[in-house]
């Protein structure tokens, strides 16, 4: 249960720090997947494009068909077998992220959970606090 006196200001306060360290621990966790989707296709690269539907694709979509060579380019140019090396760490931080990001979820629904259940203590709460806003300015 919330209490009356935590401030409307506050509850909203908590809730946007939260839901922006859930989008940082979601970015975090994207880069870290697509190191590991990097590593892994440094080491083994995957086959050229098109090749096997090309005869079930309209020319001018076969046309737009990278060739094998400018895709090798996108891969990383360093030491696959040093990068692949790097894939039991990259994987122990990705499972530790996603526990972070489980726990930071969890905050912000509960945080979620009081603000809610505060305006439904007080609806006039949310105008109390527009009104205060609006006389500061």
């Amino acid at each position: 249960m919330t209490s009356p006196d935590e401030p409307l200001h506050d509850l909203r306060l908590e809730r946007r720090a939260l839901r922006a360290e859930r989008d940082r621990v979601g970015w975090w966790r994207r880069v870290v997947r697509a190191r590991m989707d990097l590593a892994v296709a440094g080491a083994a690269a995957p086959g050229a494009l098109g090749e096997d539907v090309a005869f079930v694709l309209p020319l001018d979509v076969c046309l737009q068909v990278p060739r094998a060579g400018e895709l090798h380019e996108a891969l990383p140019h360093g030491d696959a077998g040093r990068e692949v090396g790097l894939l039991p760490a990259l994987r122990a931080l990705d499972e530790r992220l996603a526990r972070y990001e489980d726990g930071v979820v969890e905050a912000l629904e509960r945080a979620t959970g009081r603000l809610v259940e505060r305006l439904a203590d007080d609806p006039t709460a949310v105008l109390r606090s527009r009104n205060a806003v609006a006389d500061g300015m």
